[in-house]
């Protein structure tokens, strides 16, 4: 299992992508990016699935900045603070 198995999902495309998408197509990715997940969860190797987990927290949270941006924020807000979820 490569650790970036669930950054490269369809979820994660229609998330960093700039173009309109549908509800349903939103829905569907969900439920296949969660199925994957669970077999990560899965895994016999925790130490693999607990660093592609960590993998994917940190590419959401880093996605989350320019979605925030393209919602109508001035500015992309960045916290890379002790108290920020990507290090708790």
């Amino acid at each position: 299992m490569r650790m970036n198995e669930l950054v490269n999902t369809r979820f994660f495309g229609l998330l960093a992508e700039s173009s309109q998408v549908t509800n349903k197509e939103m829905q569907n990715a969900y439920g296949e990016f969660m199925e994957q997940v669970k077999a990560v969860g899965d895994s016999d190797n925790n130490a693999t699935a607990l660093r592609t987990l960590n993998v994917t927290r940190i590419e959401m949270a880093h996605l989350e900045p320019v979605f925030r941006h393209e919602q109508g924020e001035k500015r992309p807000k960045i916290n890379v603070s002790a108290q920020s979820p990507v290090f708790s």
